[in-house]
């Protein structure tokens, strides 16, 4: 059994950019069904996540702003979705589900949520469809209730986790690595613990061989005893949002070597699935599904 997180879908009426994007979610679990890679039995929907877990990584006046729906215009904006209690509880439940997840992850070895990846949200504000930084939330919960003592954080998502650096900034216990385009959003990097950052174009021999050198030497050298998996598919040549030049064979392997890496050293594995913004939302549903079917393959 792989445990993996479900949400409601967000139906409050998005601008037109945002809506196809958004389909994923409810299409993921579907395929993952029909094709047998997961069971009903596999998903799990959560409640919204006990605030106080927010406030060890958020700041009381933004998550205040968030639950009264007080955030100013500009801040707002920058977010990206219109504000409202519907998408402010879906990030809780989202938030929740990674942690939960963590939990199961213990027992299953690794844990999905169909959502997350919340990367660009910061301590005190949230931006680029990011409100509430679920892997940031989880991980902090992990070592305040002593379930781990040392994160690794591998964030594969095209835009550097700009929120997650910041969060942990000045935390030993969580080490940061983001591999993303060095000219892709967000222009101003914040500095993780280690930053990779690509030039336009970059291939899957080069994207693969900088990760299956740097990953099992970072779990060498920092020993953690859980690692969180940022799996986004916006470093596909196709993506709308990406300037890398990755095939969806390049993706898989890519998440083969994250995985074997956590089985090979017996490390528990929490994964979110962040960006996919390929114009063919078949595209984004085949790069997202193979991230399953290589942890069913690995793990069990």
């Amino acid at each position: 059994m792989i445990p993996i997180a479900f949400h409601p879908i967000y139906k409050h009426p998005l601008p037109e950019g945002h809506r196809f994007p958004m389909q994923k979610y409810d299409l993921l679990p579907q395929q993952l069904i029909y094709e047998g890679t997961a069971a009903v039995s596999d998903f799990f929907e959560p409640e919204t996540i006990n605030v106080q877990h927010v406030l060890r990584v958020h700041s009381k006046t933004y998550l205040d702003d968030l639950l009264q729906l007080t955030l100013d215009a500009k801040a707002a904006r920058k977010i990206g979705f219109p504000l409202s209690a519907e998408l402010v509880e879906r990030e809780l439940r989202i938030a929740n589900g990674t942690l939960l997840g963590c939990i199961k992850a213990f027992e299953n070895h690794v844990s999905f949520n169909i959502a997350g990846g919340t990367h660009h949200a910061f301590t005190s504000h949230g931006e680029a469809f990011c409100l509430l930084n679920d892997q940031a939330i989880a991980a902090q919960y992990l070592l305040d209730h002593h379930l781990a003592s040392k994160i690794l954080i591998i964030d594969l998502d095209v835009h550097q986790g700009n929120g997650t650096a910041e969060i942990f900034r000045n935390n030993t216990d969580v080490f940061t690595f983001s591999v993303h385009g060095k000219t892709n959003y967000p222009f101003k990097k914040e500095i993780s613990d280690l930053d990779i950052a690509l030039e336009d174009g970059t291939n899957d021999s080069t994207f693969l061989s900088i990760i299956n050198e740097m990953i099992p030497k970072l779990i060498e050298q920092q020993k953690p005893d859980f690692i969180f998996y940022l799996a986004g598919v916006d470093i596909l040549e196709s993506d709308k949002l990406g300037k890398l030049s990755c095939t969806i064979e390049g993706c898989k392997k890519r998440d083969e070597i994250v995985f074997e890496n956590c089985k090979k050293y017996s490390i528990p594995l929490q994964v979110s699935m962040g960006g996919g913004y390929s114009p063919n939302i078949k595209t984004i549903i085949e790069a997202h599904t193979n991230t399953f079917r290589v942890a069913k393959n690995i793990f069990t």
